[in-house]
């Protein structure tokens, strides 16, 4: 046992780091739920694909005024006995509601439905009839293919794959799925348009260390499902969403393809792991989303790759899930040395005072040649394997 202050040292020492993922082979588990009361349309046991619909809801539709006596001239009171609909029925858009006829025939006035829907009002207090539209339907589909392992009645599903599943740093765009293609030779090479064909239509591109603005709209262009990169460029990204990205969660944009960066911002080499990882599973089927969240409950992008190996090594899940030991590989997640991966070489005991002034726990990490940083252990996380 070492008392706090000493300096002695033991390959025993640890600190809980949360990490971002990269396995090999994992059991992913993803609850499907609708945002509504809605009626789940598969079975316990069931198996499924990335497309199938496995629960659905109705939302209410837009209720629209008609004023009818406007439209016809008359006094609200008057328009019932002009109604050639009643509440409760349903009418096509530009169906007369309401028709008005005089002198025989030569004035006549109508008022139609602006919508397809039902008649839910007709009021002779105000004049006027509302019309709703039709339910919108709400479809929540599988995402990933596997197995229902539980039904949660009228609001969604568990399913159950098993794959590879790896996190990334920040992404864009929502829920797809397609063909991993590594459209680079290695980690630190940039992603650019000349490398995107039309034969990657719907397939999830994979570059090196950086993606270019115009490799990502020739990607859009092509109308490739997702791009997975190590960097971008804050201001390429700026320019590509049309927005400023704040703390708010990620994944909403309307901008033709789901991003996802796996190391940082600016040209950073994707991670050997993970890139040597995606590409031994190039030719798979990827199912990938770029919702991400870093305050008030963090949300990584993902990538899931559903497959049926084995590992061929031991896996240090175990290893991992008891904290950070030397060996132990860490990204770097602040200044100066953000983006960063190495391996965890010493867990010095006492503590150490940091910029701020404060004094703090802190680790050394092995960068490789011959570059050795000492950084907080509050500023490293875990990358499993």
């Amino acid at each position: 046992m070492t008392v706090e202050g000493e300096t002695k040292k033991t390959p025993n020492a640890f600190a809980y780091t949360p990490g971002l993922k990269i396995k090999k082979v994992t059991n992913i588990i993803k609850e499907r739920k609708l945002p509504i009361k809605g009626e789940v349309l598969v079975k316990e046991g069931e198996k499924v694909s990335y497309n199938t619909i496995v629960a659905r809801a109705e939302l209410s539709g837009e209720p629209h005024i008609v004023s009818i006596a406007n439209l016809l001239s008359l006094e609200p009171r008057e328009i019932v006995d002009f109604m050639k609909k009643k509440v409760g029925d349903t009418v096509e858009k530009d169906e007369s509601l309401a028709e008005y006829s005089a002198f025989f025939g030569l004035i006549k006035r109508f008022a139609n439905s602006p919508v397809k829907g039902k008649i839910e009002v007709i009021s002779d207090i105000t004049g006027q009839c509302i019309v709703r539209s039709e339910p919108l339907p709400l479809d929540i589909d599988a995402y990933i293919p596997g197995n229902i392992i539980k039904v949660i009645p009228r609001e969604g599903v568990v399913i159950g794959v098993s794959g590879a599943f790896i996190q990334g740093i920040f992404g864009v765009g929502g829920e797809v799925h397609g063909e991993i293609k590594i459209l680079v030779k290695s980690p630190d090479e940039v992603l650019t348009a000349d490398a995107i064909s039309q034969e990657e239509m719907d397939c999830v591109l994979v570059g090196g260390s950086c993606v270019t603005l115009d490799a990502l709209k020739k990607a859009v262009e092509i109308k490739a499902a997702g791009v997975v990169v190590g960097g971008i460029n804050p201001t390429e990204l700026r320019e590509f969403i049309g927005e400023v990205i704040g703390v708010a969660i990620t994944g909403q944009e309307e901008v033709g393809i789901t991003l996802i960066i796996t190391e940082g911002f600016g040209e950073m080499n994707m991670s050997s792991r993970t890139f040597q990882l995606l590409k031994h599973h190039e030719g798979f089927v990827a199912s990938i989303n770029g919702s991400t969240q870093i305050r008030a409950g963090v949300i990584r992008p993902e990538i899931i790759i559903p497959h049926k190996e084995s590992l061929d090594e031991i896996d240090i899940a175990e290893e991992l899930s008891q904290g950070i030991i030397p060996g132990t590989p860490v990204r770097i997640i602040s200044d100066p040395y953000f983006g960063e991966i190495g391996l965890v070489s010493d867990l010095p005991v006492k503590l150490q005072e940091v910029e701020t002034e404060s004094f703090v726990r802190v680790l050394e990490v092995d960068l490789g040649n011959d570059r050795r940083v000492t950084v907080p252990r509050a500023n490293v996380e875990i990358i499993e394997e």
